[in-house]
């Protein structure tokens, strides 16, 4: 089970971090500020530049900012980043329906927790092992390490939200459960360092992006229903 594989990898207090960082990078920011201070006192140069520099990399790989959630009436992204695909009538692997899809690669030197896109119940959620390729690479959808949630709202339409693991990303985390009702811009899980989200959309959503298109998840509009 999914539920199982996720349960106690990360304090469900994430959802709603009061931190200017995600807790599950606090053992490696940790981590690096020690390195740094015992390399400090024993006057390794280079190695004390190192883990200052690794120190400083790790706070802005795992910093969450606190965001308001705009008003509703569209779907957020969820995730920051960059868009790099938007394929109107692509099939959603999970599903098999036809969907539009669209795609957010985070570098390296995006926020990397993710947020939910639209209020919804989880209807179900699914972990795939897998590659680790280029997550800007199209088969990095169907061959990398992913979970994927699927989201039904109070109309019955149906989102997928599909977390990709990258090239130097390792690890997916995610803190919801099969059953959960889920706040827009709530926070759902991390992807750590460098990764990629898609979104599979309903046919009649108007998409409110363009290719090349910086986001924030939680706060950038992706999508809108016309009814």
């Amino acid at each position: 089970m999914l539920d199982d594989y996720f349960k106690d990898k990360i304090p469900e207090f994430n959802i709603n971090n009061t931190l200017f960082v995600a807790r599950p990078g606090l053992p490696f920011i940790f981590a690096a500020a020690i390195a740094f201070l015992v390399t400090f006192l024993l006057d390794w140069v280079f190695l004390e530049i190192f883990f200052f520099l690794f120190f400083v990399m790790t706070l802005i790989f795992f910093r969450d900012p606190q965001r308001n959630v705009p008003p509703p009436g569209f779907g957020l992204s969820p995730a920051d980043g960059k868009i790099i695909r938007i394929d109107h009538g692509a099939i959603c692997p999970l599903t098999q329906a036809k969907t539009i899809k669209v795609s957010v690669f985070m570098s390296v030197f995006n926020v990397h927790v993710n947020r939910i896109p639209i209020d919804a119940r989880l209807d179900s959620q699914k972990y795939f092992a897998g590659q680790f390729f280029n997550a800007s690479f199209d088969k990095s959808s169907e061959q990398n390490e992913r979970n994927a949630l699927v989201l039904i709202d109070d109309k019955g339409r149906q989102v997928v939200v599909v977390q990709i693991a990258g090239l130097i990303a390792r690890r997916i985390v995610s803190w919801v459960v099969h059953g959960q009702n889920l706040q827009r811009g709530q926070r759902f899980g991390l992807i750590r360092f460098g990764s990629r989200v898609d979104l599979y959309l309903p046919p009649e959503a108007e998409i409110m992006v363009t290719l090349g298109q910086v986001v924030q998840a939680g706060w950038s509009p992706i999508w809108r229903y016309l009814d």
